[in-house]
């Protein structure tokens, strides 16, 4: 059975860091580009950063870049997103996902596929 599953999230302040984990069963997670995105309430998913599976190449929308470093680690079958100086407005549901088209943008949700369940940040004062 294909199944992400992301952990780390959770409440901290504005400027405090965390490292959000996705994990995959049931397949090599190497052979997929994957893509974290992030969807708060009453708002569309975004996708924020993803990393390919060819060369690791790392991609980061502008509101993250500087802040958050996609990576992945092949031995654990395991993608993280590193988020450092958090703000309020990066509170959100974190998702990640396999990318299984190559039609349109990166960060365009359509492009992907297999999403796990997500995990709550909440950046709060």
């Amino acid at each position: 059975q294909v199944q992400l599953v992301e952990s780390g999230g959770g409440l901290v302040q504005p400027g405090d860091s965390l490292k959000l984990s996705c994990a995959a069963s049931g397949f090599v997670l190497d052979y997929y580009a994957i893509g974290w995105f992030r969807q708060a309430p009453g708002k569309e998913r975004e996708g924020v950063s993803c990393i390919s599976s060819s060369d690791g190449s790392t991609y980061y929308k502008d509101s993250v870049k500087g802040r958050f470093t996609i990576s992945r680690d092949n031995a654990r079958n395991t993608v993280y997103l590193q988020m450092n100086n958090l703000k309020p407005e990066d509170t959100a549901l974190y998702l990640c996902a396999c990318r299984t088209s190559y039609q349109g943008s990166r960060y365009s949700p359509t492009e992907y596929g297999d999403w796990g369940q997500g995990t709550q940040v909440t950046v709060s004062s």
